[in-house]
């Protein structure tokens, strides 16, 4: 029961920490814990099923082993009813003879006249200090733990938990990158209440074509955020959608309408951008290639957004015909 209860316990909270920490969302993939989690529960499904189909019977009357542990000893497994002035009563009969069995039923009568149980209660023996305190320790920690994510681990995680230094910070990091693309001066913001960009209105990024102001969600400043003053490149993926991101949005501020041609263009301005966060060539290179290769994927559902067939090597779109790497 113990094994089974921590096994709950220990799954359960792997789950809670998977969607809490983004470190943990890059290394194990989320059907690993669910997976986990059924296989745990179908286990003490079967368990179940199990135990039924040996018939056990429900609940008897007599002393149950949990009694028998905590309340007597061996003389309770098979006690015997009997009938005292009207009165049924268990008596401790295992390994009783007929005498012995007799004599009980006249000490039972006896009490049964003075006011008092048939049978003397036995002395409840006490359980192991382990025993007592496993469950509330068990709590405890699982509570330990809970709070260790909510109030240490959380607090530093996204946009929200940097200092207003640090926001502006990023910030100024960002226009100035994107101004370095789009020309002139560019004003990026983070919309930490998402009423530009966002989950309501299914976008990471919305600019002014030809204008100064941008707006990307707080999860792409949090990742740029993070190359670029904590050294941190995180998921592959992810770090190569900000960075594309930031870059579509400063084409548009260039001037760029198109929303395919825009795409073509960031991903090759991305290789510089990523480099201008701190990320080496070779990387930044490999994640605009991965974000104009999955491109062809993504403009599944949003034709607008497909790179033109141009945008290749050599192609009109390429901003820097003289080389051989694309993007």
């Amino acid at each position: 029961m113990f094994p089974a209860r921590r096994l709950r316990a220990v799954a359960l909270l792997l789950i809670f920490a998977w969607f809490l920490l983004p470190e943990l969302q890059n290394v194990i993939p989320i059907w690993i814990p669910f997976l986990g989690v059924v296989a745990l529960e179908l286990h003490f499904l079967l368990a179940g099923l199990r135990e039924r189909s040996t018939g056990l019977s429900p609940p008897a009357r007599e002393p149950q082993a949990v009694d028998l542990s905590d309340f007597g000893g061996e003389e309770w497994f098979e006690p015997a009813l009997v009938r005292i002035d009207g009165r049924d009563v268990w008596l401790p009969a295992t390994g009783k003879s007929e005498a012995e069995l007799l004599e009980l039923i006249e000490e039972a009568r006896e009490r049964l006249r003075r006011g008092e149980p048939a049978v003397k209660p036995p002395v409840a023996r006490p359980r192991p200090p382990r025993r007592r305190l496993l469950a509330p320790l068990e709590g405890v920690a699982a509570v330990a733990v809970a709070g260790l994510v909510l109030f240490v681990l959380l607090p530093d995680r996204g946009w929200n938990g940097l200092e207003r230094d640090e926001q502006l910070r990023t910030e100024r990091l960002l226009s100035d990158s994107a101004a370095a693309i789009a020309g002139h001066e560019a004003d990026v913001r983070c919309d930490a209440e998402g009423q530009a960009v966002g989950v309501v209105q299914h976008s990471d990024g919305l600019a002014e074509i030809g204008g100064r102001r941008a707006y990307v969600t707080p999860a792409i400043c949090y990742r740029l955020h993070r190359v670029a003053f904590e050294d941190d490149e995180g998921s592959f993926s992810e770090t190569a959608r900000a960075i594309a991101v930031l870059a579509h949005e400063a084409w548009h501020l260039r001037g760029v309408r198109d929303e395919g041609v825009t795409n073509c263009y960031a991903f090759q301005s991305g290789v510089e951008l990523g480099q201008r966060l701190g990320l080496s060539d070779g990387t930044a290179a490999r994640m605009m290639r991965q974000q104009l290769a999955e491109n062809a994927i993504y403009g599944r559902s949003a034709p607008a957004y497909l790179v033109p067939g141009e945008c290749r090597d050599g192609g009109e779109l390429d901003l820097a015909p003289g080389t051989d790497r694309f993007p």
